[in-house]
């Protein structure tokens, strides 16, 4: 059990406790929870209140007696008794439900909105019938005294099907576009619908006709767009709440057009569903991210509940501070508020608890499993274990026992915990030893550049708001290990960093030009203030005239920082070329080594090879007994590739290759060092290859077609007369 205070409101979370994994089977998971201390306090007031991936809808009997729940995979209906706090039954559908509705007082009534247009009635035995309505539906809602049940959706018709006849009836058209959701009003049983383009309607089911129309969208403040109406709930016979795409809620008296009460989510989420709380005079209203409770007069907020997951829907039980949250994972949330009322009478046992229980705080993580990566496992030479019991795999790696890779990390590295101890110790003792000459200094240990550069942006702030504003991380806790910690040195030798190096380095000489500037701004004015002193003095008339610089003085000063910002961008770029082409060496040079280990690897056990006396005394070995291959420096000249074919070829292909490449190469005019070449670009050789290899083709294919084809000489035509 979980619990939250906010704003001195308690709030039990009835489902929080540590977790166990899902592959376990239930009667390990029972052993599991009976060994852990923490698990006593646990609460599981529902048995396997769940679903096997994703919770759409719940509901509870008028009753009160049964909790009925839709989800996926596959699609199916749970239904919880209470009485017993287990499950009653459960059935699965054909595809996924939109929503549903309890019509009976328990279980035996119900009628569910799938999302291929279907709808289905059930008994208390399962299906009793299953029909389809025109187009998709979004919501639907009971009308007790004729017996109709009214189907919104896609389109401007509100559907009637008569359950009684079993007939659907003439269709209410609307005014809008499509709908999204419909009330009835318990007391005289009005009939509202929210359009897309933000007004609800409202129809009278006696008359069959509409009454009136609210302009909702209109009397939001701030609000750029028409919000479509996305929830609606009846409070009492007049008064009713309205909930908006853009996050708004709007109580209202139906006998008015403006509103009682706005009240903003923040956070631009649709509201999905509306619920009041008469006795606490509590709204709750829930969005994908939160469900808050507020006071319906003031808007004040009571408390709130944060999702983990998206909500998709939530329902509550009158008269009591109890609700369930169904949401987009496998458990279905209870939570209990003791300010909203006392616990339902099946589960008064809570009344008790809740005044003993402290906060605790849930841990998702499995406690006695430990996640491993393949590199991890590789490292611990439990590779062999993969498809084996040991290992569940999760994600990218494996779930395996918390004792078994304890057992292995200690095999692997026996000394890690002593040389753990040592540093420890190393610490300890260092930050209590103190130097005879103690120095005062602000930087830290760690990262003193990084430190330097924080310290004076934090001294010369920036003009614009948000740097002004930046908080300093040297006074950041969350920032600490960063200037203590070694691990988080900034590694210089890596490749990001040098790559980076030359950019830093300009920023860097553009800041200590600033600096620069500023001193020598500084000097200026302080010679020009003495001047100034002097020429009070006396009396000649040098103060008529200003004191500004000559047009040739500023055109050296521009022609200076012109060249001087010339200057720094070449370096720059010479910085940079520089900086690439060394990672870009460092990156052949480990490419050729890998190259030449796989080589070594690879000839050294199929045959040694030794030259001189070697091949007298036999293979060498080294002091493990591998051989080890000996090759003479000459050998390895003259090993290319073009060499290897210029030695193959015959001496005529030599000879006529060196009398091309002379007669390429022409003299021009008398003088000696006058000459021509000639030559032929690649892609025109390329294009007349593939010309005449064209060519071949085709007269190959036109020999081939005249071997095949039959003369027609031989055949006896009949003369056809066309008049």
């Amino acid at each position: 059990m979980f619990v939250n205070e906010v704003n001195d409101v308690k709030i039990y979370n009835l489902s929080a406790g540590k977790s166990v994994p899902d592959w376990l089977t239930d009667r390990r998971k029972r052993s599991q929870l009976k060994k852990k201390v923490d698990s006593r306090r646990q609460i599981e007031l529902i048995q396997d209140f769940d679903m096997p991936g994703v919770c759409t809808s719940i509901r509870m009997s008028p009753d009160q007696q049964y909790i009925l729940a839709t989800g996926t995979y596959k699609p199916r209906v749970k239904c919880f008794e209470v009485s017993n706090l287990s499950i009653k039954f459960e059935r699965c559908f054909d595809s996924e439900v939109t929503t549903f509705e309890v019509i009976g007082e328990d279980y035996g009534k119900m009628v569910f909105l799938q999302c291929d247009r279907y709808v289905e009635v059930h008994a208390a035995h399962g299906r009793h019938y299953r029909l389809r309505i025109p187009r998709f539906g979004r919501d639907m809602k009971y009308h007790k005294p004729s017996c109709d049940m009214f189907i919104v959706g896609v389109g401007r018709d509100i559907y009637r099907l008569n359950l009684e006849r079993g007939q659907f009836l003439q269709p209410f058209e609307s005014e809008g576009s499509s709908l999204n959701a419909c009330d009835v009003n318990p007391e005289h049983h009005l009939l509202v619908a929210g359009t897309k383009e933000g007004t609800v309607e409202a129809w009278d089911p006696r008359s069959k006709q509409r009454c009136a129309t609210l302009d909702v969208a209109m009397k939001l403040p701030g609000v750029k767009e028409f919000p479509s109406i996305s929830a609606l709930k009846f409070r009492n016979g007049l008064h009713m709440g309205v909930g908006t795409a853009s996050g708004h809620v709007l109580i209202y008296d139906i006998r008015a057009k403006q509103p009682l009460l706005v009240k903003n989510h923040l956070n631009k989420l649709p509201i999905k569903r509306l619920a009041f709380n008469p006795a606490q005079n509590a709204v709750y209203s829930l969005d994908a991210a939160t469900l808050k409770l507020w006071d319906e007069q003031t808007g004040k907020q009571i408390a709130y509940v944060e999702s983990t997951s998206s909500f998709n829907d939530f329902c509550t039980i009158p008269e009591t501070g109890m609700f369930f949250l169904a949401q987009e994972d496998v458990k279905m949330l209870t939570y209990y508020v003791p300010a909203m009322g006392p616990a339902p009478r099946w589960c008064s046992f809570l009344d008790n608890l809740t005044e003993e229980i402290e906060s605790e705080v849930v841990e998702n993580v499995y406690d006695d499993y430990q996640f491993v990566t393949a590199k991890e496992l590789a490292e611990l030479g439990m590779e062999h274990l993969v498809g084996s019991n040991l290992l569940k795999g999760y994600m990218h790696g494996y779930f395996m026992d918390a004792r078994l890779y304890h057992k292995a990390k200690a095999v692997v590295e026996p000394f890690a915990f002593d040389r753990f101890r040592k540093d420890k110790i190393r610490q300890e003792i260092e930050s209590e030893r103190k130097s005879r000459l103690q120095i005062e200094s602000k930087l830290p240990k760690v990262n003193k550049e990084l430190a330097l550069k924080i310290m004076d942006e934090q001294a010369n702030p920036s003009n614009s708001a948000k740097q002004r504003n930046v908080p300093n991380l040297l006074e950041d806790t969350r920032f600490k290990a960063m200037f203590e910690n070694a691990d988080f040195a900034v590694n210089k030798e890596a490749e990001e960093y040098r790559l980076l190096a030359p950019v830093l380095n300009r920023l860097d000489k553009s800041k200590a030009k600033e600096l620069k500037k500023r001193v020598e701004v500084a000097r200026v004015a302080d010679l020009h203030a003495e001047e100034a002193a002097q020429r009070e003095d006396s009396d000649n008339d040098e103060d008529l005239f200003g004191f500004e610089k000559s047009d040739g003085e500023k055109e050296e000063e521009s022609g200076d920082e012109a060249s001087s910002d010339d200057d720094d961008r070449r370096d720059y770029v010479k910085e940079m070329k520089q900086a690439y082409k060394q990672v870009k060496r460092q990156r052949e040079e480990d490419a050729e080594d890998e190259v030449d280990e796989e080589q070594e690897a690879a000839e050294a056990p199929k045959r040694p090879f030794t030259n001189g006396s070697a091949q007298q005394r036999g293979p060498t070995t080294n002091g493990t007994g591998n051989p080890f291959t000996m090759t003479a420096l000459d050998k390895l000249q003259g090993s290319s590739l073009l060499q290897q074919r210029v030695k193959k070829a015959s001496l005529q292909d030599r000879v006529r290759v060196m009398a091309q490449l002379e007669g390429q190469v022409t003299n021009v005019g008398r003088s000696l060092g006058n000459r021509q070449m000639t030559f032929e670009i690649n892609k025109q050789k390329k294009t007349q290859f593939h010309a005449k290899k064209r060519e071949a083709e085709l007269k190959k294919h036109r020999e081939e077609r005249r071997s095949i084809v039959r003369p027609i000489k031989s055949l006896r035509l009949k003369k056809v007369n066309f008049k």
